[in-house]
């Protein structure tokens, strides 16, 4: 990772984590997508069921309807019919309810495939993101400020690596000490650039 961090600018690996942060988010929300349209097919048995028993529920009454116009023995033979259709309309009613049972377990799955990989990364990157972005608008602040750059410069002797610190020269504290212009540049800069920013 150190390696990385000095081959690339600290602007540059923040936006590459912040895009892989997007990345990931919007795969797991098209997998929980995906996944919820894949369990809302085992749905379609039901929605034939009460499709079914709703038809025959109908025609049933309508037939009983029908036959209870018979003089007589009209009323008893509607019974039967009416029975039936009761019946008819309990299947259309069990495959209503397997569908709502299939679009409930589809929802419930989607969000914990959604939710819980996005919480997770979120929750590892969230706290780092808001630590660089108060680290660095600190630093801008600082930055514009009459001593900024002397503060920078120290923040950076106290700590910036020493292999970072050793680039700038052999004594760059003595350097630092005794006000060197160039040397509290560099180390202002590198203290800056650790954050993503340049100095101005």
């Amino acid at each position: 990772m150190k390696i990385y961090a000095d081959r690339f600018p600290r602007f540059v690996l923040q936006a590459v984590s912040d895009l892989l942060v997007v990345a990931w988010v919007y795969a797991w929300i098209r997998a929980a997508l995906w996944l919820h349209d894949q369990v809302e097919k085992l749905g379609v048995p039901g929605q034939k069921l009460e499709g079914a028993g709703s038809a025959l529920s109908a025609n049933l009454a309508d037939a009983g309807s029908k036959v209870g116009r018979v003089p007589l023995v009209g009323d008893e033979l509607t019974s039967p019919f009416e029975k039936a259709a009761g019946a008819a309309q309990a299947v259309a009613e069990a495959g209503q309810a397997q569908q709502e049972v299939v679009g409930n377990l589809a929802l419930a799955l989607a969000v914990i495939t959604a939710v819980v990989p996005i919480l997770f990364v979120v929750l590892l990157w969230l706290p780092l993101r808001v630590r660089w972005i108060r680290r660095a608008s600190a630093a801008a602040r600082v930055r514009r400020a009459p001593a900024g750059r002397d503060l920078l410069a120290l923040r950076a002797l106290a700590t910036q690596p020493l292999s970072k610190l050793a680039k700038l020269g052999p004594d760059v504290a003595e350097s630092w000490r005794s006000g060197d212009e160039s040397t509290v540049d560099a180390l202002a800069a590198l203290e800056l650039k650790g954050l993503g920013l340049r100095q101005r």
